[in-house]
């Protein structure tokens, strides 16, 4: 006995237009729900990386320098001055040349000091350049011995702090973890779906309904505007809740930012899958759309650590625009008025990903 052909999704006579998009749409989202591992990598999982990193990266830390004096002529002198500065962030000891050196490679201190031999000659420090906390371990020591020496600053100071709304690193991370999930959940959400469905033969059923195309098409990116709400209030909460974090930008703002992010990753998705047959291949194709931003594209740390000849590149990433246009939004409250140029670059991406998809697009 041949199995009943599946009931139309189209809107039948009598019912409104949208009612074949309303019922694709509910079926989506209850298709999503039902799924524990959606749940878990789309809302679960955010938020436990952004509560790990923000515990562990909560607030700057004033590291304490770890310098070794070489035992020898002189370094009980040094030992001395340096041990009589109770508030410096210095930790000293005495040790053989060797010995310290082989601690200042292998990372477990930051600044080797030899002592002069007699007076007169001058004090050597080792430092690794590579590594900022070595200079940081050098000025705190050369502070501390011209100063034991008699040196005074010539010109007075006062030092004044300042502390700066966005400074901290979750202040940073939660917009980057928005951006992130956005893209993940467009990428994966449309892509993987509709690559799923081909191989199951389900396109093509829903093809041969009186549906219009565009209405199935369409219920899937809105189904990720759906997520993206429910992304940002628990992305959002959580920052403000759990860390404190000042959001400057309106809510309504914010999620015009977010749906244009959404909007973007699920053009980039539905491309990606738009000739794909194997879940294989459209995995394949999504890992390698998503490294580069995931590097580049500043969600952990900021991309003006690479050569500043790459920028311009990273800059035209859709992630990086979404990043900066999150973060401008949240920490600083800019409206989206000032922000036409990373827009531009969001809006370029998906008008370009959406006609390509739909002329490339196969349904078997």
């Amino acid at each position: 006995m041949s199995a009943a052909a599946p009931p139309p999704l189209a809107a039948r006579r009598g019912q409104p237009w949208w009612a074949a998009y309303w019922n694709l749409l509910s079926a989506r989202m209850k298709e999503m729900f039902r799924e524990r591992e959606v749940i878990f990598w789309i809302f679960v999982f955010p938020l436990l990386l952004a509560v790990g990193l923000g515990v562990a990266f909560r607030k700057p830390r004033q590291a304490t320098s770890k310098v070794a004096v070489v035992s020898g002529p002189g370094a009980a002198q040094v030992l001395r001055a340096l041990g009589e500065a109770g508030g410096a962030k210095v930790a000293v000891k005495s040790e053989g040349q060797a010995q310290a050196m082989a601690g200042l490679q292998s990372g477990n201190l930051d600044l080797v000091v030899i002592p002069p031999a007699k007076p007169g000659d001058a004090i050597r420090y080792f430092s690794d350049p590579e590594r900022p906390e070595t200079w940081l371990a050098r000025e705190r020591v050369q502070h501390l011995l011209q100063t034991k020496a008699g040196r005074r600053d010539v010109i007075p100071v006062r030092d004044l702090r300042v502390k700066g709304v966005g400074s901290r690193y979750i202040d940073f991370l939660i917009p980057g973890l928005l951006g992130m999930n956005l893209m993940n959940s467009g990428m994966w959400g449309v892509g993987f779906a509709i690559v799923e469905m081909r191989q199951r033969k389900l396109l093509k059923r829903f093809a041969a309904t009186p549906m219009r195309r565009s209405d199935f098409l369409l219920s899937l990116v809105s189904s990720r505007l759906i997520l993206m709400v429910i992304d940002i209030a628990l992305l959002l909460g959580c920052g403000v809740l759990v860390f404190h974090i000042q959001v400057r930008g309106s809510l309504w703002t914010i999620a015009l930012a977010g749906m244009l992010g959404a909007f973007t990753f699920a053009g980039l998705g539905l491309l990606t899958a738009s000739r794909a047959q194997k879940i294989e291949s459209v995995s394949g194709l999504i890992n390698t759309v998503m490294m580069p931003m995931w590097i580049f594209s500043g969600v952990f740390f900021s991309y003006q650590r690479f050569p500043a000849v790459f920028l311009p590149l990273i800059r035209l990433l859709p992630l990086t625009a979404l990043n900066d246009l999150l973060r401008a939004v949240i920490l600083q409250g800019a409206p989206l008025s000032a922000q036409l140029g990373r827009i531009a670059v969001m809006l370029g991406w998906s008008a370009v990903t959406f006609l390509l998809a739909l002329r490339w697009f196969r349904w078997r």
